[in-house]
């Protein structure tokens, strides 16, 4: 029996063994769409930290030093929301020399939704792909490439039914649409992406696309980190950011419980307008967030060369150390050594004397193998990456 919500329906599919209703959502955009006038003003400041965020990439001096680090911050707190407990210190240590001890399936997580993000912004930008369901299987290929879930179908829309929350089905919080039903709503939202059937605003396209994304929860598994980077790599397609910088994984985290009530409340009563509200507030909030760490590394490192310049003879080498530092803010004399054809007595020397500064700081307490942390940066980019408890607890074992 089928039965109607506000912004969809429910239809009856019989899985492990019970009879339970699944939710199909309506096409975008809502027949209930909430007027833009409603929250004009809002959306302008949204829109305006957006620029702002944008403007700035374009005066950064080396703008993929700090795309590079803040990518990984974001690639930590997104996997965070999914219950890993990985840090963003571990997934540079992961990256730079595979060291032991690190957990590996955790960072691992991590790694791959870098890569998942540079393979969908590639594919876009030299290989001029539209923002489509092929490059989304592409990129959600990546996510599950290695580690923990690379047995969920990586690439692949999923062939059964899953739930989030709940030990089963029938007391499951949501129950999405069967699995045959999936390529028709994904399919629908491609369409929307492409304006058919009528043009939207980027920000409330990217807001409306990301509901009906996790409504519709087409994989096995991955739908939270794909979903969110649905928003960025939207925004990126429509010329609304000219290089990724925008990630609302941390606004999510930090109000995760009003998230996912939104999200239910849009299934349920068709309350698109909180949502929308929410998802703008985030914006704007992220946007000048973003602003400001980038302003606050761009002074960090000033003033270091700055301090560094005063200890004559030896600054040649440790502005290099330094400048490498900026780019792999944990690292080792012969990681560092290496990357700057520079001897390892010189760069041990250099080391020396940021550490006398206060800029670098030995971390692993050992005599071989030292691990060397710019760590007044390492401590900017890691403000709200705390772990957010037990593992994968938001979305039951079948999400």
């Amino acid at each position: 029996m089928t039965t109607y919500s506000p912004t969809g329906r429910y239809v009856e599919t019989s899985t492990v063994g019970e009879v339970c209703r699944a939710f199909v959502p309506a096409s975008l955009p809502p027949m209930t769409m909430p007027s833009v006038l409603g929250f004009q003003g809002l959306y302008e400041e949204a829109n305006r930290a957006l620029g702002r965020l944008d403007g700035l990439s374009m005066l950064l001096p080396e703008p993929s030093l700090f795309l590079y680090m803040y990518i990984r911050k974001e690639a930590v707190l997104s996997s965070q929301i999914e219950g890993t407990q990985s840090s963003l210190s571990e997934l540079l240590l992961f990256e730079d020399s595979n060291l032991p001890g690190v957990p590996l399936d955790d960072v691992q997580e991590v790694s791959n939704y870098v890569a998942a993000l540079d393979h969908g912004m590639r594919r876009m930008r030299e290989d001029g792909f539209p923002l489509c369901l092929r490059l989304l299987l592409e990129v959600h290929g990546k996510l599950l490439s290695k580690g923990r879930g690379s047995d969920k179908a990586p690439g692949e829309f999923r062939r059964s039914q899953n739930w989030i929350g709940g030990s089963r089905p029938g007391n499951a919080r949501y129950v999405p649409p069967p699995p045959e039903l999936v390529m028709e709503c994904m399919g629908a939202l491609e369409k929307f992406l492409h304006d058919d059937p009528t043009p939207t605003p980027t920000l409330i396209k990217a807001a409306l696309a990301h509901v009906q994304f996790e409504t519709i929860h087409p994989f096995l598994d991955g739908n939270g980190r794909l979903g969110r980077l649905l928003i960025t790599l939207l925004l990126c397609a429509e010329n609304a950011l000219r290089e990724p910088l925008l990630y609302l994984s941390l606004y999510f985290k930090t109000h995760r419980a009003e998230y996912y009530e939104l999200l239910q409340k849009v299934r349920i009563e068709g309350d698109w307008e909180r949502w929308i509200r929410f998802f703008l507030a985030g914006v704007k909030e992220t946007g000048d967030q973003a602003a400001m760490t980038a302003t606050r590394v761009l002074h960090l490192f000033d003033a270091d060369r700055k301090r560094i310049q005063t200890i004559g003879k030896p600054a040649g080498s440790a502005l290099r150390v330094h400048h490498h530092l900026e780019s792999k803010p944990l690292t080792t004399v012969q990681a560092a050594a290496k990357a700057l054809h520079l001897a390892e007595p010189t760069v041990r020397s250099s080391f020396a004397h940021l550490a006398k500064l206060d800029i670098a700081k030995e971390i692993s307490g050992r005599q071989r193998g030292q691990i060397f942390a710019y760590h007044a940066y390492v401590q900017i980019l890691n403000e709200g990456t705390e772990p957010l408890g037990p593992p994968r607890t938001v979305t039951g074992a079948h999400s």
